[in-house]
């Protein structure tokens, strides 16, 4: 039953990440597309836009892929608790908890199954299984999540920090 509910799992939060990447890489199903996106992030201060777009789009659509097919699963799983991080971070957390107010708690229930799945692996009906790839613990995976992490850091300050210039000289100040 594990097993079972591993691949469930993997497939219900893998190709819905991968769904909502295509939206905002390919402007499937009716969305504004990788154009769209990018102007919403800079709408929103996190610059620029259009590579910020190119690579959330990217992990959302590839990391998603990746779970579902049970491959690279841990790496691709934080690579989209990440993701979903910056979101949190970015977006969601003015609007308060609740999802129907824009809040954080649909993308936080869908950061906390990712993280569950790269702490406890893919299950044996993955690819990592069939090729036998098994990343060491835990070093790995916390190396993964320091890198994740410091992602996470360069998504949100970084931009924020480019945005607002360098200091004014006094001759401006006045």
């Amino acid at each position: 039953m594990v097993t079972a509910g591993l691949l469930v799992l993997r497939l219900v939060l893998g190709l819905l990440m991968a769904a909502h990447g295509a939206q905002k890489l390919i402007g499937w199903s009716g969305a504004p597309g990788l154009s769209g996106f990018a102007a919403t992030l800079d709408r929103l201060g996190i610059r620029p836009g259009r590579p910020w777009a190119v690579v959330a789009a990217a992990v959302e659509l590839g990391g998603g892929l990746l779970v579902a097919l049970g491959l690279l699963t841990q790496a691709a799983a934080l690579l989209l608790a990440g993701d979903l991080l910056v979101a949190i971070l970015t977006v969601h957390l003015v609007n308060g908890f609740w999802n129907r107010n824009g809040g954080f708690e649909f993308p936080l229930s869908l950061l906390g199954g990712f993280v569950a799945l790269s702490l406890i692996g893919p299950g044996p009906w993955s690819i990592d299984a069939v090729i036998r790839l098994a990343l060491p613990q835990p070093q790995t995976w916390l190396g993964l999540v320091i890198v994740v992490l410091l992602g996470v850091i360069a998504a949100v300050a970084a931009p924020r920090l480019q945005s607002s210039g360098p200091p004014a000289r006094p001759e401006e100040r006045a």
